[in-house]
C-alpha cells in the first residue's frame, strides 16, 4: 500500500544529538521538512557508511530547511556508545532517534518484526507531516544521499511552484515542465 500522503504516526522517541541525550516528538518535526532515514542497527557494516554520507550533506539539507533523523530500533545509549567509539560516526551532527519500541518503524512500515529491526528505508516528510516520498532498499545495499537531497530540492521546488513538474535527473536551476494538454505526446 502506498505510503505517500499518509501522516506521519504520533510519536515520541529518545535521541542522541550533540553530545546529549533528547527527546523529539511528532510536533518537533512539523513546520520544516524532515527525512527520516531507517537502517537495520548500530555498530554493523553498511549502516555507518550511509550515515557518514549523510553527515557530509547535512549543512545542506539544513540550508534548505530541512532536518535529518537517523531512525534505528536500538537506544539512545547505544547510539551515544557508537558516536563515542566510532571515526566515522563521530561525524554526525543530526538527531539519531532510538525507537526500541517500534513506534517509527512500525508507523512508517518499515519494522522486520521477526528480527526486530527496521528495514533500510527513507521518507521525506512535507512541513504538514505528510510522507512525499519514500524508497525502501534491501539490507545489504547502500543509499546515496547526494540523491536524497537531489530528491528533496525537487519536492520543495515543486511544493513552492504547484502548476510545475521536475522531469527524470531535474537539478535545481535546470528548466521544469509545465503540464498542459499542448505537451500530450510532445515529449
Amino acid at each position: 500500500m502506498s505510503q505517500i500522503g499518509k501522516q506521519i504516526v504520533d510519536f515520541t522517541v529518545n535521541s542522541y544529538v550533540n553530545k546529549e541525550f533528547k527527546t523529539y516528538k511528532k510536533e518537533d518535526v512539523l513546520g520544516k521538512w524532515s527525512v527520516f532515514f531507517f537502517y537495520p542497527a548500530d555498530f554493523t557494516f553498511v549502516c555507518p557508511t550511509e550515515l557518514e554520507d549523510l553527515a557530509n550533506l547535512y549543512d545542506e539539507f539544513k540550508s534548505i530547511n530541512a532536518e535529518v533523523y537517523s531512525v534505528s530500533t536500538d537506544t539512545h545509549f547505544v547510539h551515544k556508545a557508537w558516536h563515542d567509539t566510532s571515526d566515522t560516526i563521530k561525524k554526525i551532527n543530526y538527531p539519531m532517534l532510538a525507537d526500541p519500541t517500534g513506534v517509527l518503524s512500525r508507523g512508517f512500515d518499515v519494522m522486520i518484526e521477526e528480527v526486530g529491526l527496521a528495514e533500510r528505508g527513507t521518507f521525506i516528510v512535507n512541513p504538514e507531516g505528510e510522507i512525499v516520498a519514500y524508497e525502501v532498499v534491501a539490507g545489504n545495499v547502500g543509499r546515496n544521499a547526494t540523491e536524497l537531497l537531489r530528491r528533496l530540492k525537487a519536492l520543495q521546488f515543486v511544493a513552492e511552484h504547484p502548476d510545475e513538474v521536475c522531469p527524470a535527473k531535474w537539478e535545481e536551476g535546470n528548466s521544469t515542465l509545465k503540464p498542459s494538454i499542448d505537451l500530450v505526446g510532445m515529449i
